[in-house]
């Protein structure tokens, strides 16, 4: 069946839209993702069906308590203040482990009771857990500060490396690691690091952001031929070019570079300029953004690709909703930081594609994933994404418009 997409908004910058749009994606997993037992459910089909109640990746139920902590910002309404307590509850009493201060990776939550599948601790899933409890500080339940205190100083003890300045990526359930290292970790950790900033004010938080930050975009992706982040690494920190290439069975470790990631790196770069002025910030960011655009766009048919190889052919080609998410924000940003027409100009050609192709009209939401055509490739939704990245990207842009009351 085909969907008649609707009129865009007279303006893709104006408050209401936002808000309006921030609804729209919320009413999808609002409050149907709510699991009585404990958590969020995870799997849903693109039209709203549940599939599976029983999975709680760690990074999913971070990602939900994140969303319902900006919703009750942005909204105020008691029941998402609750959503987020109802979150937190599961993320401390069934991901941690009592005995080690560490978070599974991955639970089975069935009626007979809740099983560990993957008690690993994985530094990317660790960094969605601080982010989880910055946010829910924000929102007001300050029952997350001591949570948010005992993991950070459990990863500094346990994943941090004193020497590179970045954190590990793998550990088993009794914290050994293995010699995998990697960038989206320690990027993901520096947007935690900056949200628990915000929520508690201590300094130590933004120096460890800016000193993740210039690692990872400056120090690491010097060693790449245009500057550019690259993914993976071994356990001294030099590249791992071969790492996960042709295998495209793993979403969290892509081969390649990114184009949502040198994008969410300009974002980043530029949150962090808010609190902290370096001119590196914008010289990186805009070099980051330039790059990713210049090389994944589709001019044909619109959209960016995923990703290319370290000789800049493009590997692949499917069309990705966070990538976009993440690229709206940091035009945004990078149109409010320069003034510079060109960055509005794909702040509105993005907006435009993803209205067209990504937003969910009929049933709420963002779809996840096209292919080179544009033509839809997934039968479903939330996991591992219950449209954290865009629900964040708007909140991001009401941020820069002054509106929403999102002020930290």
């Amino acid at each position: 069946m085909t969907i008649q997409v609707p009129p865009p908004p007279a303006d893709w910058r104006s408050p209401g839209f936002l808000l309006g749009h921030i609804q729209h994606c919320l009413n999808f997993y609002h409050p149907r993702a709510l699991d009585p037992r404990g958590g969020f459910a995870h799997r849903f089909a693109n039209d709203g069906r549940l599939l599976d109640a029983g999975p709680r990746n760690l990074v999913s139920t971070c990602r939900f308590v994140v969303i319902e902590a900006l919703a009750y910002r942005l909204f105020g309404r008691a029941e998402y203040r609750e959503a987020v307590r109802h979150g937190l509850d599961f993320l401390t009493q069934a991901h941690r482990n009592p005995l080690s201060g560490g978070y599974a990776w991955l639970l089975s939550c069935q009626d007979q009771g809740i099983e560990v599948v993957d008690g690993r601790n994985i530094g990317y899933g660790l960094s969605f857990a601080v982010l989880a409890f910055a946010m829910a500080l924000k929102a007001g339940v300050s029952e997350a500060a001591p949570w948010l205190d005992e993991l950070v100083v459990t990863m500094e003890r346990r994943l941090y490396d004193p020497a590179h300045g970045l954190y590990a990526d793998l550990a088993g359930a009794d914290w050994q690691l293995d010699g995998y290292r990697g960038q989206n970790a320690n990027m993901h950790a520096c947007e935690a690091m900056l949200c628990a900033f915000e929520a508690t004010g201590r300094s130590w938080f933004l120096e460890r952001a800016d000193s993740l930050a210039q690692a990872v975009t400056v120090r690491l992706a010097g060693q790449s031929a245009r500057g550019e982040v690259w993914e993976h690494y071994r356990a001294d920190w030099s590249p791992d070019w071969q790492y996960n290439r042709d295998d495209h069975s793993d979403g969290y470790r892509p081969w390649g570079h990114l184009s949502g990631h040198q994008t969410e790196w300009a974002k980043l770069l530029l949150m962090l300029d808010r609190h902290r002025r370096a001119p590196w910030h914008l010289q990186r960011a805009q070099a980051l953004f330039d790059g990713a655009l210049q090389r994944g766009w589709d001019g044909a048919r619109g959209g960016l690709f995923y990703s290319w190889g370290p000789d800049g052919v493009l590997y692949d080609d499917s069309k990705q909703q966070w990538v976009h998410a993440e690229t709206l924000a940091a035009a945004a940003h990078l149109a409010a930081a320069t003034g510079d027409a060109r960055y509005g100009q794909w702040y509105e050609q993005l907006w435009s594609y993803c209205w067209r192709h990504l937003v969910d009209h009929r049933h709420g939401a963002w779809l996840r994933v096209l292919d080179a055509g544009n033509c839809l490739t997934s039968s479903e939704k939330s996991e591992p994404e219950p449209d954290y990245h865009n629900i964040g990207a708007c909140a991001e842009l009401l941020r820069l418009s002054g509106e929403g009351g999102l002020c930290p």
